[in-house]
């Protein structure tokens, strides 16, 4: 991943937290800085409450994060879609910033199979292939929670396409997603891509939030009266902590926590892992496409792994690959340069192997390997749908949990993480009662 993000505007370490050396004293500290911490902390300071903000990364933002990839061609390596638009507060932040975004849908897309674009038949049948597929699945509410693997038809040549989108939306494969956690998901359709970027947006939102930068908390200790931070820029004691890290740092045990955290909790961050999800952004020249093509192609030879890709986002010249699942994982792991030789190659089973002198530049995510964040975003394994309200417990009003993992309405979102964190401030606020 490119390392600048657009209008970065990096805050130093606030003179108020650390004096000297010496231990420094505040009511509340937040770890994270991304969509959660970032709510939490501007709502502290309408509070005028003592609160410091620590965030381990070079930014502020987390998974949402807009680089330039040409001057004035903005690309979000992270989240881009404002999904449930109604019900998403960014949808009025990015009004109020003069943010753009396209509403509603009717984004054109298209397949192409075996060497050809999909027939009008094809796209109808895929159409009743997904319509059967949400019906299954709708069928299985209030039963055993299974996999979406397990209620859903294994046998039609569809299936592998259905199964990819699924892994591109939940970043896990199907036999690892929840019923019930997908069923829980409150999806009003409305998904609409912010033209300046999402993780641009979150970052104009969270710019006046004073924010402790490259600074990793490595260890908690709550066993006494107040919770004692250990970091890589000196120690801290607060009344009361507020994580908004994924549960990928949670699980890998990169805090320390003193004593360890009780079974309910670790078995909660145990059911709700990161996946993966990566974007491969290619830049071509003007002289690529025409004027008029689909939204995007999803594309397939054989019985290889289906491959989207979204063409041309706003008029903009660059064409975005997207993987999820394992197959992100082993993409990944591959390295940079196959991502995008995949990608080229792709690209150029639907356009003609021309098109590969007219790439310009490249970028690829590495979700996985970014130490800051270890994944993509959460979901809850099969039988563990309901450890997102465990996750978001608090305990002994000392430690608080926000993120996108712990919201069971909006989990995977940027405006799930936003709300979890206006929620925990109001946990904190009745636990001081």
């Amino acid at each position: 991943m490119l390392t600048a993000g657009i209008g970065a505007k990096l805050h130093p370490l606030s003179p108020s937290t650390y004096n000297g050396g010496k231990m420094q004293e505040v009511d509340i500290a937040i770890i994270g800085a991304g969509a959660a911490g970032l709510a939490a902390g501007k709502e502290l300071a309408a509070r005028k409450a003592s609160f410091v903000l620590l965030e381990a990364s070079h930014r502020i933002g987390g998974r949402g994060y807009t680089e330039a990839f040409a001057p004035g061609v903005p690309f979000d390596l992270g989240c881009h879609w404002l999904h449930s638009a109604s019900l998403n507060p960014f949808v009025a932040i990015a009004d109020q910033l003069g943010f753009s975004y396209r509403r509603g849908g009717g984004f054109p897309w298209n397949f192409f199979r075996d060497g050809k674009a999909a027939s009008r038949q094809d796209k109808d049948d895929y159409a009743q292939f997904r319509a059967a597929q949400d019906e299954l699945i709708a069928s299985k509410r209030g039963d055993r929670d299974k996999s979406i693997y397990e209620v859903t038809e294994r046998d039609s040549p569809w299936t592998p396409y259905g199964d990819h989108i699924m892994s591109v939306l939940c970043s896990v494969d199907v036999d690892q997603i929840s019923v019930e956690d997908l069923l829980a998901y409150k999806d009003t359709g409305e998904d609409w891509p912010v033209q300046q970027g999402y993780g641009a947006l979150i970052h104009r939102f969270g710019s006046d939030v004073p924010v402790s930068l490259n600074t990793f908390v490595h260890a908690v200790d709550w066993s006494g009266s107040r919770v004692r931070l250990k970091t890589s820029k000196g120690e801290l004691r607060a009344g009361k902590v507020l994580l908004t890290v994924s549960t990928g740092i949670l699980a890998g045990g990169d805090i320390g926590f003193t004593p360890t955290l009780p079974d309910w909790k670790r078995e909660a961050i145990a059911g709700l892992p990161l996946g993966n999800h990566n974007r491969i952004g290619l830049l071509l020249d003007e002289k690529a496409f025409g004027e008029e093509m689909p939204w995007g192609y999803t594309v397939r030879d054989g019985d290889e792994e289906p491959f989207s890709l979204q063409l041309r986002p706003f008029g903009f010249p660059y064409v975005i690959g997207m993987t999820g699942g394992r197959f992100a994982d082993w993409l990944e792991r591959a390295g940079e340069r196959a991502s995008v030789d995949y990608a080229i190659e792709r690209l150029a089973r639907v356009f003609g192997s021309a098109v590969r002198k007219h790439v310009r530049k490249h970028t690829v995510t590495a979700w996985r390997g970014d130490p800051w964040v270890k994944g993509a975003y959460s979901c809850a394994l099969p039988g563990q749908a309901h450890q997102r309200e465990a996750l978001a417990r608090p305990i002994d009003q000392m430690l608080y949990f926000a993120g996108e993992a712990t919201s069971r309405a909006s989990f995977s979102t940027a405006h799930g993480a936003y709300l979890s964190g206006l929620r925990a401030v109001e946990e904190m606020r009745a636990g001081a009662r």
